[in-house]
């Protein structure tokens, strides 16, 4: 791997939006072999990947964040990065204490869909695992009633953008991908 800088940065437009707007689960392992264009020129964006699998989308709107923490270490030679993925999902529901509970025994790859519509993949390689979260009431009329969620991941790229995403499906630049999309539940009506 090349440590030499490939080019600089202009100071971009103000332009850019911040948070979430959806998140994508996929069970661990379910992406198949997965392209990574990367080396000295590459942009680390994933291309391609080969799997046959369901994926989960979460709507999700203001308190939800993907941060990713540095952590390089001069003495021993290496770099990692710690993605960090918080989401909060209001209004409690049985079905969602199963679907989160499944999801805390689990490692999914996650995607996700900034208002920006940008396409980030966490946990590309090793997963993401949730490392912690909360079921709350609420003590206030106007406190969260719902839960909040932390997923981590290490890898050795920060979140990879994903080629050809849409809002649509998030998988749509992926051709050698089987993906479908599970039916999403409707917290506020009962089926």
């Amino acid at each position: 791997m090349a440590c030499n800088l490939t080019g600089g940065r202009l100071r971009p437009c103000k332009d850019a939006v911040g948070g979430i707007k959806k998140v994508h689960f996929v069970d661990f392992g379910g992406l198949g072999s997965v392209t990574i264009n990367s080396g000295a020129s590459g942009s680390d964006e994933i291309t391609n990947m080969d799997g046959t699998f369901e994926y989960h989308t979460y709507d999700v709107k203001g308190n939800s964040s993907l941060e990713t923490n540095i952590t390089s270490s001069i003495e021993n030679g290496t770099t990692f990065f710690e993605q960090v993925l918080s989401i909060t999902f209001p209004k409690l529901t049985k079905e969602d204490n199963k679907e989160l509970k499944l999801m805390t025994y689990g490692r999914p790859h996650v995607v996700v869909q900034t208002f920006d519509d940008k396409f980030l993949m966490v946990g590309t390689d090793n997963g993401a695992d949730v490392t912690g979260g909360t079921m709350v009431t609420g003590q206030a009329m106007g406190d969260l009633n719902g839960y909040t969620l932390t997923l981590t991941a290490n890898e050795i790229y920060m979140p990879n953008f994903i080629e050809g995403a849409t809002d649509a499906d998030p998988f749509a630049g992926m051709s050698g991908a089987t993906a479908s999309e599970s039916t999403q539940r409707d917290p506020g009506f009962p089926e």
